[in-house]
């Protein structure tokens, strides 16, 4: 059988090699003139391959539509990424969060195992080769529609099955332009709205953003709210990072995986109803907190209060705070009353930042939305409209949180779309 890989991301790569360990013939059509290019800025150049967590525990950190990933992730587990790599030649390490990474901290080290597997198996690759149109046979009369080939470069190339693995519509400059959407669009499938996934967070205040640009936060509590129903969208607990538009960070851009998804999120964010809380001490309760802070009030009851929180925040953070508490800065910790501490403590465990917008989609990591999984047979990655058409990777519906599981899902269904 002769089968054609669209596209040679991590889930087109895994494809093209499990559809040639079958005893197939097979081409993989790249547009752009190197294999894995989103794959090398992965983990920002580390490449967090996979997660050492239970497969199960997979599909909780997969928001957007993770149940669909069930036979997948049976068929291909975390365990067989790392096996597959260290065949290659290629050990791993396990850091925080569950996350694994080569041992060499280089993602060009996790490619090269791709890409020598590639050649040992004799895979055809064809670069600068951008897919025009993927060609179908139609049996009107019994309404089946049947893969031919596809066109590139006014070239027809014949197959027996294609696999489209052409990615979202993220970092573009991967090659991830959404391509893959108009391809089978024209055959009848339907897509899903494109939206940004695992992206940075806008804020509207902008002397913020001056104040507390570059400042990284680590072990902080985060909630998303909906202020005026009091919904609670999303918490966590982790790093995140105040940059020059709002702020960022691995449990900010977890957090826009809920929020892209919240019902009228753009309409609510335009009345400054969604609210980025930050728990600056959740280790403490607040009876824990104000004991501290009287404490540290103790050692230093002559200073002012401007020049006596150093021992309680970063020193980008002070000014901000002092601003927002609205107690005056010249005043003397021993004239604080105790009104003024409460205001304190409540500001620490719940600094108040109201969310703007997202990034655009081209800083998101993962694009939510794609071909819509009840289209998808969850078994096989084979077309319900098409016979002989299957997907791989970023060009579904599906999309998961950070550390290792967007990698995980490539892997899952290229090999899933490779086997059948």
């Amino acid at each position: 059988m002769k089968v054609l890989v669209i596209g040679g991301g991590p889930a087109g790569m895994m494809a093209a090699i499990t559809a040639k360990q079958n005893g197939n013939e097979v081409i993989i059509l790249e547009k752009t003139q190197s294999l894995g290019r989103k794959l090398l800025i992965t983990g920002k150049g580390r490449c967090n391959i996979t997660s050492s967590l239970d497969m199960q525990d997979f599909i909780k950190n997969t928001p957007g539509n993770g149940m669909f990933l069930y036979s997948c992730y049976q068929n291909y587990t975390n365990q067989d990424i790392i096996k597959f790599l260290k065949e290659q030649g290629l050990e791993v390490k396990e850091e925080r969060g569950n996350r694994i990474f080569p041992i060499t901290d280089k993602s060009q080290d996790v490619l090269k195992c791709f890409t020598s597997k590639l050649k040992e198996l004799n895979i055809k690759i064809y670069y600068n080769s951008k897919v025009e149109k993927i060609i179908i046979n139609e049996d009107k009369e019994n309404q089946i529609k049947e893969v031919q080939g596809v066109e590139v470069n006014g070239e027809i190339i014949k197959a027996d099955k294609i696999i489209i693995a052409t990615g979202g519509k993220s970092y573009p400059l991967t090659g991830s332009t959404g391509d893959g959407y108009k391809l089978v669009k024209d055959l009848g499938h339907s897509i899903t709205k494109i939206k940004p996934s695992l992206v940075p967070l806008e804020t509207y205040d902008k002397n913020m953003h001056q104040e507390l640009q570059g400042l990284s936060l680590r072990n902080v509590g985060i909630k998303l709210v909906d202020k005026q129903s009091k919904k609670l969208i999303y918490q966590n607990f982790g790093e995140m990072l105040f940059t020059h538009f709002g702020v960022s960070g691995p449990t900010i851009l977890s957090s826009s995986a809920h929020l892209v998804r919240y019902k009228n999120v753009e309409e609510k964010m335009n009345t400054h109803d969604i609210v980025l809380n930050i728990d600056l001490k959740p280790a403490l309760s607040a009876e824990k907190l104000d004991e501290r802070i009287l404490r540290d009030f103790s050692e230093l009851k002559n200073k002012q209060f401007k020049n006596s929180l150093d021992k309680l925040l970063p020193q980008k953070l002070i000014k901000v705070f002092i601003d927002k508490s609205g107690i005056n800065p010249e005043k003397k910790v021993n004239e604080i009353t105790k009104e003024e501490r409460k205001r304190m403590v409540a500001l620490l465990k719940n600094l108040e930042i109201d969310i703007k917008s997202f990034r655009p989609i081209e800083e998101a990591i993962i694009t939510s939305g794609g071909v819509s999984i009840k289209e998808i047979n969850p078994k096989t990655m084979e077309s319900k409209i098409v016979k002989g058409l299957f997907f791989a990777g970023e060009i579904i519906d599906v999309d998961s949180y950070t550390g290792g599981f967007n990698l995980q899902i490539a892997y899952s269904t290229g090999y899933t779309a490779g086997l059948w």
